[in-house]
C-alpha cells in the first residue's frame, strides 16, 4: 500500500466508521468499495475485518448499556453455524459476487415491513439472523441491511437496534478474519501497519457518530438509512455488473 494510498485510506476509515456510529451500516459499504480497489477480494475481507471489528467494537462498548445480551447469544450460534457451513463448501470470495450480493442489498430496505413477520426478541429468529447475517458477512463482508428486518417487529428502539447490530457484528467479523486468515496473514508488515494506525480512527468516527445518533429522530434514522443504502447498493451492483462483463 503506496503513502497515497494508505492516506486515504485512513481517511476512509474515519468517515465510514462516523457512517455507522449513525446508522449503524452503510459505512463498512462503502470501506468495502475502497478495500476491493486496494487489495484481493480475500485481503479485502480481511482488512474490512479488521477495521469492523475495532468500530463495531467501540459502538458497542459506547453504547454497552443498550445491548440485548440474550439476542446477541443466539445470532452469534447461527453466525457460528454459517461460517461452518460456508467452510464445508469451500466458498472463495472474488469482487464481482461481492459486489453483487452488496448490490442488491436494498431490496431489503425497501420491502413493506408488514411481509416480515420476523422479531429478533425470539430466540427462533435471533439464530436464524444469526445464521443469514452470518453468511452474508463472510460471503459479500457485510450485512447490515439483511439484520435489519429482524429487527422490524422487535421492542427495540434505535439506540438498542444500533448496539446491539454492534456487537453481533463484532462476532461476525471476528469469524470474518478468522475465515480469511490465510489471506490476511499474506499481507505485508506494511499494509497491517497502515490498519493499525487507522484503527484509532475507527474508534472516534464511531464516537462522532454516535453523537450524531442520539440527535436524530426514529424517523429521521430509518428514513436516511434506506436512502443511503439504497444509493450505495446501485453503485455496487453496476460495478459488479461491469466486472463480470470483462
Amino acid at each position: 500500500m503506496s503513502l497515497l494510498i494508505g492516506s486515504f485510506f485512513v481517511f476512509v476509515v474515519f468517515f465510514t466508521s462516523m457512517l455507522s456510529g449513525i446508522f449503524g451500516m452503510a459505512g463498512g459499504l462503502v470501506l468495502m468499495w475502497f478495500l476491493l480497489l486496494a487489495f484481493p477480494a480475500a485481503s479485502a475481507m480481511a482488512v474490512h475485518g479488521a477495521i469492523q471489528l475495532t468500530a463495531n467494537g467501540s459502538r458497542a462498548w459506547l453504547s454497552r448499556r443498550f445491548i440485548v445480551w440474550r439476542t446477541v447469544a443466539f445470532m452469534t450460534l447461527g453466525v457460528i453455524s454459517a461460517a461452518g457451513l460456508l467452510m464445508l463448501l469451500g466458498y472463495s470470495a472474488n469482487a464481482a459476487t461481492v459486489s453483487l450480493l452488496i448490490g442488491l442489498m436494498p431490496i431489503l430496505v425497501w420491502m413493506p415491513k408488514r411481509w416480515f413477520h420476523l422479531n429478533a426478541n425470539r430466540t427462533s429468529h435471533a439464530l436464524l439472523c444469526g445464521m443469514a447475517s452470518g453468511g452474508l458477512t463472510i460471503a459479500a463482508g457485510v450485512s447490515g441491511p439483511l439484520i435489519d428486518i429482524f429487527f422490524v417487529r422487535s421492542r427495540m428502539d434505535r439506540r438498542e437496534v444500533v448496539a446491539t447490530k454492534a456487537m453481533i457484528q463484532v462476532v461476525a467479523h471476528s469469524i470474518k478474519i478468522l475465515f480469511y486468515l490465510s489471506a490476511a496473514l499474506a499481507l505485508g508488515a506494511g499494509d497491517w501497519g497502515m490498519v493499525l494506525l487507522a484503527a484509532p480512527l475507527a474508534i472516534l468516527g464511531t464516537q462522532v457518530g454516535t453523537h450524531v445518533l442520539h440527535r436524530l429522530t426514529d424517523a429521521n434514522f430509518r428514513t436516511w438509512t434506506r436512502w443511503i443504502v439504497t444509493g450505495i447498493g446501485i453503485f455496487y451492483f453496476s460495478q459488479g455488473a461491469y466486472l463480470l462483463s470483462q
